[in-house]
């Protein structure tokens, strides 16, 4: 049955030494958090152990990297931006699982400079379409992010931040929904009939 909470898993991006990526997801997983319809497992590719280049055999981190994948309903990727584009670990991380992501929507949370992230976020609408994942319309973005945040974490804005997390979650628990309760009645991917 398709009761909520809704599984949703939140990948924290970033990994530069003094990211900014841990604050922003504080930020994100205390909105989420406040609602009832999710579960949240947050899952920070920095502690994943993943290899950004592809190995023939595989570390066991890769198999529990699609293992958390596979269990969840739904996710969010927080990312910032580098050189226009999205980071070479979150590339490793997606290519780590790959029917573990079927059927399944995605939201994004990014921060960056002028572009608050939303370069990498349409980078990443790609490479996700071909994994089958829907992408959520609307997104949370933090432009010239380092500003956006006091010195305990919490936005400066938290009205319009808080407005947009909401916006987002709600279309993502919906779609996290309707996609567990069809892969439910039918499995994604086998024929019909």
């Amino acid at each position: 049955m398709s009761d909520l909470p809704l599984h949703l898993a939140v990948l924290i991006c970033a990994t530069r030494e003094g990211r900014l990526g841990a604050t922003v997801a504080r930020w994100f997983l205390d909105e989420a958090e406040r609602r009832g319809d999710v579960r949240l497992d947050v899952i920070d590719l920095i502690e994943a152990g993943l290899p950004v280049e592809h190995q023939k055999k595989a570390p066991p981190e890769v198999a529990a990297f699609a293992a958390k994948i596979g269990a969840a309903d739904a996710f969010v990727v927080v990312t910032s931006e580098y050189n226009h584009g999205y980071p070479a670990l979150l590339k490793a991380a997606i290519d780590s699982a790959s029917t573990e992501w079927h059927a399944k929507p995605l939201g994004f949370v990014s921060y960056g400079g002028t572009a608050g992230g939303l370069r990498a976020v349409e980078q990443l609408r790609q490479v996700f379409a071909e994994l089958h994942v829907v992408t959520m319309r609307d997104t949370v973005s933090f432009q010239m992010a380092q500003r956006q945040f006091d010195e305990a974490g919490r936005p400066r804005d938290p009205g319009a931040s808080s407005k947009a997390a909401k916006a987002m979650l709600d279309q993502l628990v919906w779609w996290g929904l309707a996609l567990r309760q069809a892969r439910e009645i039918h499995p994604y991917g086998r024929p019909v009939g």
